[in-house]
């Protein structure tokens, strides 16, 4: 104990004289939560592009983490606390980056390093970059420029002990992973329509070669289960279907003659019956 400083932790409206206040703290359970989870942020060690090489230069002697207790990088998600998303996060590279996400233990923080993660960078709207992996995880600090200095890194560090320091064991809001009732799925990520899933690279090599052939494609088949309940849902509206209503008789040569805009308007609408027949012929 004779290591830590106790005045950190004084957070009371009852003041300690002064030379006790090195031998004893009056604070609250949050103030004492928080302070030990913000001495010890362990970072998930894992780089993706020219970031990378600022964060372990601060991690690196000079710098010295160990300040702050965030020197001890794990290699296992399962034992880290901040994910440092350093570098461009390609379209490719996002699902593991959030699969990684998921298998980290609550709580866990996530600190955009540099332009590329925070919005994309040089690289936005490119053809194989996202626009930010905050469109995939919830970022709680972002460190601009390209790349950050190590300085940099470490005012964002600092902050997100700061955003730590505000937190409240009484507010669930804040600490969502102490809360009562179920807990919510584990999230997948999004994929929009220009992002690629590796997982179905071979129906898309498979695409490729039917659309340089001149073949369709696009349309994936469905398995046989799949097949099978369709046909059955297909039997059952035939059968449950009602009696076809009788044709609406032909207007009167007389009532044409008479009022050519109602027989123009009569004509439209037959036409669109027949349409109509004719495609529900079809699907059947």
């Amino acid at each position: 104990m004779s290591q830590i400083d106790l005045r950190e932790l004084q957070s009371t409206e009852f003041p300690v004289p002064t030379e006790l206040q090195d031998n004893v703290a009056i604070t609250s359970l949050s103030r004492i939560y928080n302070w030990s989870r913000r001495n010890s942020m362990w970072p998930l060690l894992f780089g993706l592009a020219c970031c990378a090489i600022e964060m372990i230069c601060t991690a690196a002697s000079r710098y010295d983490l160990a300040r702050f207790g965030m020197e001890v990088m794990r290699a296992s998600p399962r034992q880290a606390d901040l994910m440092i998303v350093s570098g461009t996060v390609t379209k490719k590279m996002v699902v593991p980056i959030v699969r990684l996400y998921n298998q980290m233990p609550e709580p866990k923080y996530v600190l955009a390093m540099g332009a590329c993660a925070s919005g994309g960078g040089p690289f936005k709207e490119g053809y194989n970059v996202v626009s930010g992996i905050d469109q995939y995880l919830p970022v709680d600090v972002y460190v601009p420029g390209c790349p950050p200095t190590p300085q940099a890194l470490m005012f964002g560090l600092i902050s997100l002990q700061q955003r730590i320091d505000g937190q409240s064991l009484m507010d669930m809001d804040d600490i969502p992973w102490y809360g009562v009732g179920p807990s919510d799925p584990v999230p997948v990520p999004i994929l929009g329509p220009d992002v690629i899933d590796p997982r179905q690279m071979e129906l898309i090599r498979q695409q490729a070669q039917a659309a340089a052939a001149g073949l369709p494609f696009g349309a994936r088949e469905l398995p046989k289960a799949a097949v099978d309940v369709v046909e059955k849902a297909k039997k059952v509206a035939a059968a449950a279907k009602p009696a076809a209503a009788p044709a609406v008789a032909a207007p009167k040569a007389a009532d044409a003659a008479d009022d050519p805009e109602k027989a123009e308007r009569l004509r439209k609408r037959e036409e669109a019956l027949a349409r109509k027949r004719a495609a529900q012929g079809k699907s059947e």
